[in-house]
């Protein structure tokens, strides 16, 4: 046992105080040294709670222990010198507490989490759970007006009302939850100082609630290509997944997982994650594999245990002590996969692991770099090189907002061939889209104005628009009108009108058009006769149209009247009689007119084109199709807002 931990449960021992010379001796990476003098410069400059954003492996706890040694007592008030570092998870409040002692072995530290482990509250620094500190008697042993600095791992937590109930203790301009809460009287202003690989929320709560700016961005793949963190070497696989149907938290933007794991838990996805990973990554060291939930971590650790691959399993229900045990296991080697479920998302500490398995689709941003990110750590004395990702895209209808390794550099998996990709190399594809895209438009001016033209609005009053597109119109003169959904209708003079339509295809039948004729009124026997259309089987509109012209001329209308079915008819340019406009503006619940208010001069044969579509149900197909862009507009809009909020920037955080 190591003699900072004897301290730790022994309650800690003061053996020094604080050491601004023992910082000096820690060698520093110089992004780190540059993060660092980015959180002096704002602290000094008057601002008390920043955050930082460094990436998975990049030292994030080496950088923030060191912050804590040039932070000085305030000179208001010299007994301020303890430090709290608040954490969510035990294996990290124990990797800090062992890095303190590490990098400066003069301070006391002690750890305050569940039974086992209670703080004094006098430690120089202590490492916390945020769960201990909610509890009002462990919370009690730490007095704000001794406190120097608060620092958060983890922090894109920090806006979630269990933090803010804490961290209202430490700055009164922190809004607690809690409407009865009492802002403290502090003698000295405490820097609140948050660390996150991914410091960004995709569930809308605003991280400008405890940060008022963000110092210092460093995104992974810059620190990839300065050998900062390990190469990695990705394989997409092209897998038989649906995902259209699978539900959305409205709270996090990401899946539901019970409903995801209907989707992705089956015999096919397990055995084809197997065989990928035999296929590809089987002489890798230490594979860490990420699942949906436990039922599906259980099924996939029988699948690879089926084809006699030591795979072993740990989630949120796995003792501490065996946890423990089993990731240390793991970390020596001792067997090459482990399947999880959301336990080793976070803070997880093994620089071995040269092979990650996303076998669970993800909409956030954040969740995916920090799943990918497990095994970007260098590991050089393992004999690590590089680190294989591989993971699956639902190659069955696309859904839209599911972050893949491709989509980080703006790439469609579905239109590439990933297979021992390089960031690199997909940058390098990324710009060679962008440059596709934009060299024939160059010269091309940003439209100032953009006109909507909708062919299926039933009261469009111009003839043109008689909803029928241009290339039916080119098969036929006559005046067929469109009522939308590939339905085309042609009245014949009062003698009933012809009607074709789209059907869609189905396992025994291709998608066909169905034509047939409705006489005025329908006679008994034209009504048996409808039952067996000759124009049903169709495969073509060309040949629908085409067939129904003739069966107007031959069957319907004869002789000269025919020449009252063209779009040219001398009766369609007359003005409309007063039955017509009476009868479009009931349907239309609106007087007929002009967009400059004077009354509306519609033409028989434009009055006659919205009869026609009003009574074939344009009208209820144009409104569904209304309320479906509207619907369909606000999702796009919220699926903007969602990954604009995981995008992290250096500057000030609205609230």
């Amino acid at each position: 046992m190591p003699p900072w931990f004897r301290n730790v449960l022994r309650g800690g021992i003061k053996v020094g105080h604080l050491s601004t010379e023992a910082a000096r001796s820690v060698t520093l990476r110089p992004y780190q040294e540059h993060c660092l003098q980015a959180c002096e410069d704002a602290l000094r400059a008057g601002n008390s709670r920043i955050g930082c954003s460094m990436p998975t492996g990049s030292g994030k706890t080496t950088v923030f222990i060191s912050l804590l040694s040039r932070i000085p007592a305030p000179a208001s008030n010299l007994q301020a010198s303890r430090s709290l570092i608040i954490v969510n998870s035990i294996e990290l409040a124990r990797q800090s507490a062992e890095q303190v002692a590490r990098l400066f072995p003069s301070w006391t530290v002690q750890i305050e989490q569940g039974a086992k482990y209670q703080a004094s509250g006098t430690a120089d620094v202590t490492v916390a759970t945020y769960q201990t500190l909610l509890q009002p008697e462990r919370f009690a042993k730490f007095d704000p007006a001794r406190i120097k600095a608060v620092i958060i791992d983890e922090a894109h937590h920090a806006a979630a009302p269990s933090y803010l109930r804490l961290l209202s203790h430490f700055d009164p301009n922190i809004r607690n939850p809690d409407p009865e809460f009492k802002p403290p009287s502090l003698p000295h202003t405490i820097p609140i100082i948050g660390f996150s690989a991914t410091l960004s929320r995709h569930d809308g709560i605003a991280l400008g609630s405890v940060f008022e700016r963000i110092v210092y961005h460093r995104d992974f793949l810059s620190m990839i290509k300065e050998q900062w963190l390990c190469g990695v070497r990705f394989t997409t696989v092209q897998a038989n997944i649906d995902l259209e149907d699978v539900t959305v938290s409205s709270s996090t933007g990401d899946f539901n997982a019970t409903s995801l794991a209907h989707v992705i838990n089956t015999d096919s996805i397990n055995h084809l994650v197997v065989q990928t990973w035999l296929d590809r990554a089987a002489d890798r060291r230490s594979t860490l594999v990420f699942c949906v939930n436990i039922a599906h971590v259980r099924a996939l650790t029988q699948v690879f245990r089926g084809f006699g691959i030591d795979a072993r399993y740990l989630y949120s229900k796995t003792p501490t002590a065996e946890r423990k045990a089993l990731i240390a296991s793991f970390k020596a080697g001792k067997f090459p996969v482990l399947v999880n479920c959301a336990i080793l998302t976070e803070g997880a500490d093994i620089p071995n692991i040269d092979c990650v398995v996303v076998a669970r689709p993800t909409r956030s941003r954040n969740v995916f770099a920090q799943m990918i990110g497990r095994g970007m750590r260098l590991s050089p004395d393992t004999g690590k090189t590089d680190c294989r990702i591989i993971d699956f895209v639902n190659s069955a209808n696309r859904v839209s907002g599911v972050v893949f390794y491709p989509t980080l550099f703006g790439l469609d998996p579905a239109d590439l061939e990933i297979e021992d990709e390089t960031p690199e190399s997909l940058e390098e594809k990324s710009f060679e889209k962008i440059a596709s895209e934009t060299s024939d438009g160059d010269d091309v001016p940003d439209p100032e104005s953009v006109i909507y033209t909708d062919y299926e609005d039933p009261f469009a009053f111009v003839s043109k628009f008689s909803g029928v597109p241009t290339h039916v119109n080119k098969l036929s003169n006559n005046a067929w009108v469109g009522c939308g959904n590939d339905i085309y209708v042609l009245e014949c003079l009062g003698k009933g009108f012809i009607r074709i339509e789209k059907v869609e295809a189905t396992d025994e039948t291709p998608a066909h058009f169905v034509a047939y004729y409705t006489s005025a009124p329908l006679d008994k026997v034209t009504a048996t006769n409808l039952k067996a259309s000759p124009f049903q089987g169709l495969l073509r509109p060309e040949w629908a149209i085409k067939g129904c012209d003739t069966y107007a001329k031959t069957k319907v209308v004869f002789g000269p009247m025919a020449l009252g079915l063209l779009r040219s008819a001398r009766w369609r340019k007359d003005p409309a009689t007063p039955g017509q406009l009476k009868f479009v503006s009931k349907r239309w619940n609106k007087t007929l007119d002009n967009e400059d208010g004077q009354p509306a001069t519609l033409t028989k044969g434009e009055a006659a084109n919205i009869i026609t579509r009003l009574r074939n149900g344009a009208k209820a197909r144009h409104e569904k199709k209304v309320k479906q862009a509207v619907a369909k507009a606000k999702a796009t809009e919220k699926e903007r807002a969602r990954r604009a909020r995981e995008e992290v920037r250096v500057g000030p955080l609205s609230c």
